[in-house]
């Protein structure tokens, strides 16, 4: 399973990929809002240090705009990767794109049927909201498996990317269902290294080896 940063700070973009496990990242007008930044350099910079695909959103309204919109976004960088909501206009942008070759990441997506009709539309990425449907008393993992299966039955290579992660369990969830991408906060990437018996177990493999350095202590 590929991981992506759900993130549009420089900051932990390189953090991340000072790790190197990050694939990719996935931005949003929210989290580009958090930056304070120009909108542009930004994107053209994340784009620069991130050696796989970059999502970027589209914000016009009307397929025409958005179309034109996604045009300038993509010659941006060769990784960036158009994100577009599911909507009925969203679904003509995606069919528009593919046509042109540029790749799309479709978003916001709460149920089965939208995401069967992203890919049929030429989505590139599909990207499930597991959290936000777990906020409202529903099971996110459970619409992940579903369009894993369906996914699967007609071996449809539009890709999905769990987003919305809360916490590891929602990773390890992704990963054992077979999701192709899960796309997470800097912060849940570092809560996926910590563990309280790997802390403990260092500090004690420390204490001993500082016995063996100083035996007469």
């Amino acid at each position: 399973m590929k991981i992506f940063l759900d993130t549009a700070s420089i900051a932990e973009i390189k953090k991340g990929l000072e790790y190197g496990i990050v694939d990719g990242v996935t931005t949003n007008p929210s989290l580009v809002a958090k930056e304070g930044k120009e909108f542009i350099p930004l994107v053209r910079e994340i784009t620069s240090l991130v050696p796989g695909p970059v999502s970027v959103e589209v914000t016009a309204r009307t397929p025409e705009e958005m179309i034109a919109q996604a045009e300038r976004y993509a010659a941006i960088a060769a990784n960036v990767v158009i994100k577009v909501p599911i909507n009925l206009e969203g679904l003509q942008v995606v069919k528009a794109l593919s046509v042109r070759g540029i790749r799309t990441n479709v978003t916001l997506v709460f149920s089965p049927s939208q995401a069967l009709l992203a890919a049929k539309a030429g989505a590139s990425y599909v990207s499930p909201f597991v959290g936000r449907i777990d906020d409202v008393s529903g099971d996110g993992m459970a619409l992940v498996e579903d369009i894993a299966a369906i996914f699967g039955n007609y071996a449809i290579a539009t890709e999905i990317i769990v987003a919305s992660v809360r916490h590891p369990l929602h990773f390890v969830q992704a990963a054992r269902i077979g999701a192709d991408v899960a796309t997470i906060p800097f912060a849940t990437l570092v809560q996926l290294l910590n563990h309280p018996l790997t802390t403990s177990g260092m500090e004690r493999f420390l204490k001993d080896w500082e016995k063996v350095k100083n035996p007469g202590r």
